[in-house]
């Protein structure tokens, strides 16, 4: 039996987002800092208590890293209102001070995850940058070991993501799914509501811009995948002053708005399973037995799917169902070096008794959890708070039947999502309109068949966005840079070390064949 290998990753299982339909009206933000001297730019003064305080930088526990925290208003419009909140910062320093050029800063993908170790791999993957830069990150607020928003328990998070077949449209399914949403955002509510407001990409790039401010750097330059980009794209809209250079990758359609994004998630999903795995499981059949093309490997999926509907799989105390099987095929999706993972997965779920023991207990334990209760808490906060939902309950009971018709591996999921964001507290976020204006030249990177930050909304973003230069990759994976890709690499090291930006939107070809 092929060997299971990477699916960690499922526990974070969109590294940037998952569903919901209507294009909203993006209008100025009011209340939105223009990019100034001091951080929050034309809001209110920041007291000196934030803007004169002293990183204190120490190794980072177990890596290369150093690890700081700084404090930062809990609302950035209102400074002195409420407890300030904790804000983890990473750095790594230029390995070579005589090549310094500045600070380059970097997030993580989720909304949800973390960012904290990002910078030791970054200088690991790229020499150059790492002599060039001071390589830093930090947690979001919301995240790890920054001041965490907190909502439901792990069992309830798993009985929402993985406890039966979200495909089923039967009134009774409907209804609990419903339910299950609405009881998640009264723990939110419960459990982090004073902080709940203020999870927004708004304020958070209020605390990367004191982030530059405590660096003591005029200017940054800015590498941000997945749902980092949407980050970058909104910090260089509200303080274009302090930008130099900067790289979006996976680009969410940061011109427009969550609801949009998200129900444009199952569409891409399908269309990498059916036009890249599913082709795939079907040349490697002699490995994995699932079908010589990719119409028998298809049915091959449905046939184990209906089985673990009629009798769920006890796998070592782990019960499996159909939702887990989607959500470890939808996460494995994100990279073709995953595939093997799920080959391996499906003949494991239709002969596990075939398996050894340690087998057993490491299949059980990474499909234990579909997702990770703190990444969720984060991700709907943002995604929730950032822009306005349709809170139509009936429109999204529609809207998700659609999408379970169409594209099923992902569109099931559509009304869990699209009922929490339907049923969270209503946001005050400003309205953040993203054109380029006042920008230097923005690259962006995006593959055409990415399952999640998909090629499309990329391609709105780059058009929404002025100057821009859109490098298209002719393959499927989620992230394009430190993908061991040679000539997305020369593009990126080009404009981040020389200035160097190809004259107008280009190509690259797959990593790999």
């Amino acid at each position: 039996m092929h060997v299971f290998k990477k699916p960690a990753r499922w526990l974070a299982a969109a590294a940037c987002g998952l569903l919901a339909a209507a294009v909203l009206p993006v209008a100025h933000a009011s209340a939105a800092p223009a990019g100034g001297g001091a951080p929050g730019g034309g809001s209110p003064r920041i007291p000196g208590r934030y803007l004169h305080q002293q990183l204190d930088w120490q190794p980072c526990p177990g890596g290369s890293l150093e690890c700081a925290s700084m404090s930062v208003p809990r609302d950035w419009y209102h400074p002195d209102s409420g407890p300030s909140l904790t804000v983890a910062v990473s750095r790594h320093r230029a390995a070579d001070p005589a090549k310094r050029r500045g600070v380059l800063m970097m997030a993580a993908g989720g909304p949800g995850a973390s960012g904290l170790p990002r910078p030791a791999r970054l200088a690991s993957y790229s020499p150059k940058l790492a002599d060039a830069y001071d390589i830093v990150s930090f947690d979001q607020r919301g995240v790890g070991a920054s001041t965490k928003v907190v909502c439901a328990d792990q069992d309830e998070v798993d009985a929402m993501f993985g406890g039966g077949d979200l495909r089923d449209r039967s009134a009774a399914a409907v209804r609990q799914t419903l339910d299950r949403a609405r009881d998640f955002v009264q723990d939110c509510k419960r459990n982090s509501g004073g902080l709940l407001p203020y999870i927004t990409t708004d304020q958070a790039v209020h605390d990367m811009d004191l982030y530059r401010e405590l660096l003591g750097e005029e200017q940054i330059s800015y590498y941000g995948p997945s749902y980092a980009s949407f980050l970058g794209a909104y910090y260089a809209t509200e303080f274009p002053r302090r930008v130099e250079r900067v790289v979006l990758d996976s680009n969410i359609d940061f011109t427009g708005d969550w609801q949009s994004f998200l129900t444009g998630q199952p569409m891409s999903f399908q269309r990498r399973f059916e036009q890249d795995f599913l082709p795939w499981l079907a040349k490697n059949d002699a490995t994995y037995h699932q079908g010589r093309t990719p119409e028998e490997a298809k049915a091959s999926y449905e046939r184990l799917r209906a089985a673990l509907h009629e009798r769920p799989l006890d796998v070592e105390g782990t019960v499996v169902t159909p939702d887990h099987l989607d959500a470890a095929a939808t996460s494995a999706l994100y990279n073709v070096d995953q595939f093997a993972d799920l080959g391996a997965l499906l003949g494991f779920l239709e002969h596990p008794e075939q398996a050894p023991a340690e087998t057993r207990k490491a299949v059980a334990g990474r499909l234990k959890h579909v997702m990770g209760a703190d990444f969720v808490a984060d991700f709907f906060a943002v995604t929730c708070g950032d822009t306005p939902w349709n809170r139509d309950s009936r429109y999204w009971v529609k809207e998700s039947a659609e999408a379970t018709r169409s594209h099923p591996l992902a569109g099931a999921r559509e009304l869990t999502y699209a009922a929490v964001c339907a049923n969270w507290p209503r946001s005050k976020a400003p309205r953040i309109k993203v054109t380029g204006e006042g920008l230097p030249p923005v690259l962006m990177l995006n593959s055409r068949n990415d399952p999640a930050t998909y090629y499309e909304a990329a391609v709105r973003a780059h058009r929404g966005m002025a100057g821009s230069r859109l490098v298209t990759v002719e393959g499927g994976d989620h992230g394009q840079f430190q993908n061991h890709n040679a000539c997305v690499d020369a593009h990126v090291e080009g404009y981040l070390l020389d200035g160097a930006l190809p004259a107008g939107d280009t190509t690259c070809p797959a990593a790999r064949g």
